[in-house]
């Protein structure tokens, strides 16, 4: 292990004893009633994953997420390639793209909810408008800036629209579109709770409301430490394949 990669785990290992620190804090003002202390909170984790009710939640919850991941990147490579290549499109929707980026998605949900109902179909498509936009975004900026020479050669070679997409412009923006991908990857996994929590049946996010409807921390706090360190992984490891990607490319 080099030398230089020392100061990035002694920033992290700063940052996390920050945390735990401020943790323990908030315990010792709030006590029980709102927080649980950091190595109970860990033990409750734990044991969480040894529940009979824990690993149906999660099937479904990762089900959810699965299906508006896959759906984001087919769907946001091929609007993003689309109107990267149509500049005239893509300057039509890129300020309603922006508009709808920057508008809280909660507020779309009864709608989402009348059209899909409760369960699995609204879980995703409620995800898919948290995640999709990024992707699009990215792909699209992405294919306006690839080099000239390449739509030149499109062009000679007498190429349509869908195979200028397919084999000029989406590999010519891998990093790109994984960057957009991995910040997708959050507000997905937020529109699955979300949802979860307020219209279905099952899912970590349903377990997590009804932890706060009857007022359980313990659990709330398990689940909660549960998702984040889920998330944290799994950025970390996109993170690292994104910069990776970006030097080879």
């Amino acid at each position: 292990m080099s030398a230089r990669n020392w100061p990035n785990k002694g920033d992290s290992a700063l940052f996390f004893g920050l945390v735990i620190g401020l943790w323990q804090f908030l315990y010792l003002v709030v006590g029980d009633v709102a927080i649980t202390p950091p190595v109970a909170t860990a033990i409750n984790a734990y044991g969480l994953l040894s529940s009979a009710d824990f690993w149906p939640n999660v099937a479904s919850s990762f089900r959810a997420l699965g299906i508006a991941l896959i759906i984001e990147l087919f769907a946001g490579l091929a609007f993003g390639a689309y109107f990267g290549l149509n500049r005239l499109a893509g300057e039509v929707v890129e300020p309603i793209i922006m508009t709808l980026y920057s508008i809280p998605k909660i507020v779309f949900y009864p709608i989402v909810l009348m059209f899909c109902g409760i369960g699995t179909v609204s879980v995703v498509v409620f995800a898919v408008m948290h995640g999709i936009l990024p992707v699009l975004l990215f792909t699209m900026n992405a294919v306006r800036n690839i080099r000239p020479v390449f739509l030149k050669t499109a062009r000679v070679l007498r190429l349509d629209l869908r195979k200028r997409i397919w084999a000029i412009a989406l590999p010519a923006t891998i990093p790109e579109v994984f960057t957009g991908l991995r910040l997708g990857f959050a507000g997905t996994m937020l529109g699955v709770l979300l949802s979860e929590m307020f219209g279905s049946k099952n899912g970590l996010g349903f377990m997590l409301m009804n932890a706060i409807g009857l007022s359980q921390v313990n659990l709330i706090m398990a689940l909660t430490l549960l998702l984040v360190g889920f998330a944290a992984f799994v950025n970390l490891g996109l993170l690292a394949i994104d910069k990776r990607l970006h030097r080879r490319f």
